[in-house]
């Protein structure tokens, strides 16, 4: 019998998260879906700020409540639980995509890269119309990015001949 131990590598039992490193094509190309995802986050937390006061004062009064109180109770609870699972069902979504949500309540969302050889981010504010800014991983300043990133790599020519 073997003496060694039976395990797993990952002991937290979750998938490993895959560095992911995007150009600017790639991240732009994702933004349909991911606009999608973070509206999605927005509205759930938007619901969660608004049910929660009417929650907390249902609850005070929970054993005043007449049946139609207690109903509505019960309604908004499940809203609640169901606006919570809508968001780790899209936070999901993002770390899956490699991407990572940087503020929920405003649907900022970064897109990991390398820029000069240092880890970087390309980010996304949900009401921008396209991916037009990036940081480096360790600040904050958003930075514009610049027009001659949009140009297509240029690949040599091959000449006759040539390997």
């Amino acid at each position: 019998m073997s003496s060694k131990s039976n395990r797993a590598g990952n002991p937290t039992g979750k998938p490993r998260r895959k560095d992911t490193t995007l150009d600017l094509n790639t991240a732009r190309q994702m933004l349909p879906l991911v606009r999608s995802i973070v509206s999605d986050i927005v509205v759930s937390r938007t619901a969660l700020h608004r049910l929660a006061p009417e929650q907390a004062r249902l609850d005070r009064q929970r054993h005043d409540l007449v049946w139609q109180e207690r109903q509505r109770r019960y309604q908004v609870r499940d809203e609640i639980t169901a606006a919570e699972s809508s968001i780790v069902t899209a936070v999901t979504e993002l770390d899956t995509l490699g991407l990572s949500l940087v503020d929920d309540a405003a649907g900022v969302i970064d897109f990991p890269t390398k820029i000069n050889g240092r880890t970087a981010a390309f980010t996304w504010r949900l009401g921008e119309d396209r991916l037009g800014h990036w940081h480096y991983a360790d600040e904050e300043q958003r930075r514009p990015i610049p027009a001659d990133w949009d140009a297509p790599a240029v690949t040599p020519t091959r000449f006759r001949g040539q390997p």
